[in-house]
């Protein structure tokens, strides 16, 4: 006797290669940002405690070279002016090292496929790799922060505590997604020196860090105005020093569409696999 077997008897089976594990791979998640956070404090030396002293020098180096503690820019002295600004100019320099260095040594090294292999969606992959740069900037800028503090005549007394918040993870968050970038694109390292010190040095330089914009000549104003650190270095400033030179609410709202510019270019990345997948 043959027996029918209807399409309800079937055993129920996964199918290979669905996801099974729900709609967020917290796990997963949680396990990608530890190894992301863990790469850099087994180095703290190198990666924390390093870019404080070397931005202390800048600070020491720049207020005795422009006139020592006599200057004022802004009716403020010097070294209030510059101090927020040099903060995020160490947690830019750092978020960009974090996730760019992450996946071009995971390439070099030919094991990207450690990460490409478990259920991470493109959406986790992408939040793992940004939370673990926003870390580390938000912690070399805490550290440098803290120095500043021990630092005679560099008063920094909080006014408001909103743009410092929005804008250190604004920045923190721009530049671990253009570190990402960064990493999938390199084939070898100067690939990656080259975005370094062609890109993000000369606008981190030319956003106002050192100066106030009011003493640029017109073209040189558009051009600052144009530039993103600006308005990430001058939101955050405003925080300690109560003055911004630019309109707060525009750099809100550029900054904000920058990044989810960035999250939707690096989710699409690791989605297609881009430079990453045979």
């Amino acid at each position: 006797m043959s027996a029918t077997l209807h399409k309800s008897d079937e055993p129920d089976f996964p199918v290979l290669g669905a996801r099974t594990i729900g709609a967020v791979n917290w796990v997963g998640l949680w396990t990608l940002y530890l190894r992301e956070t863990r790469r850099f404090m087994k180095v703290w030396a190198q990666t924390l405690a390093a870019p404080a002293v070397t931005t202390i020098l800048f600070m020491i180096i720049f207020t005795l070279a422009l006139g020592g503690s006599g200057r004022l820019v802004a009716d403020m002295p010097y070294a209030q002016f510059l101090a927020p600004g040099l903060i995020v100019m160490a947690m830019l320099q750092n978020a960009f090292a974090n996730t760019s260095s992450s996946i071009l040594i995971s390439k070099v090294q030919g094991n990207i496929v450690d990460t490409l292999m478990p259920p991470l969606s493109a959406l986790e992959l992408t939040i793992g790799f940004a939370l673990g740069g926003v870390t580390r900037g938000l912690l070399v800028g805490l550290s440098v922060g803290l120095a500043f503090t021990a630092m005679p005549g560099v008063p920094m007394v909080i006014e408001h505590i909103w743009p410092i918040l929005y804008f250190s993870v604004a920045a923190c968050t721009m530049l671990s997604l253009i570190g990402v970038l960064t990493g999938v694109w390199a084939e070898k390292f100067d690939h990656a020196a080259a975005i370094t010190n062609f890109v993000i040095a000369p606008l981190s330089l030319l956003s106002g860090t050192f100066y106030s914009i009011e003493r640029l000549s017109t073209s040189w104003q558009v051009f600052s105005h144009v530039n993103p650190f600006f308005y990430m270095i001058d939101g955050f400033r405003y925080g300690f020093i109560g003055r911004a030179d630019s309109d707060l609410w525009a750099g809100f709202a550029y900054t904000l569409a920058i990044n989810l510019v960035l999250t939707l270019v690096v989710y699409r990345v690791f989605k297609t696999g881009y430079r990453l997948k045979a």
